[in-house]
């Protein structure tokens, strides 16, 4: 089943978010259950949140795996949710 994991980040936190970056990656490759992510941008450009579509057996097993991502771990979030989630247009596939 797939989900999306939407997360924005707390105000001023792009230096942590760029810390926690090469973990987020890596936890991201060694789980394998990523399909399609990536940043929030703000008014100027930078990254402000993240939007990740996850594949897991349930929705506890989503909320687990983002519950151990680095960024989350690190408190990058203002705020994330994590919803079951079912494309209608066009299919996704790993791009990791």
């Amino acid at each position: 089943m797939l989900f999306v994991v939407i997360a924005k980040d707390k105000p001023g936190s792009l230096a942590l978010r760029m810390a926690t970056r090469d973990a987020h990656f890596a936890y991201g490759k060694e789980t394998g259950v990523i399909k399609l992510g990536g940043p929030f941008l703000d008014a100027k450009g930078d990254m402000a949140g993240s939007l990740i579509i996850v594949e897991a057996e349930s929705l506890e097993a989503a909320k687990t795996w983002h519950e151990n991502d680095p960024y989350k771990k690190a408190g990058l979030f203002a705020h994330s949710e994590v919803q079951p989630w079912k494309p209608t247009f066009n299919g996704v596939e790993a791009k990791f």
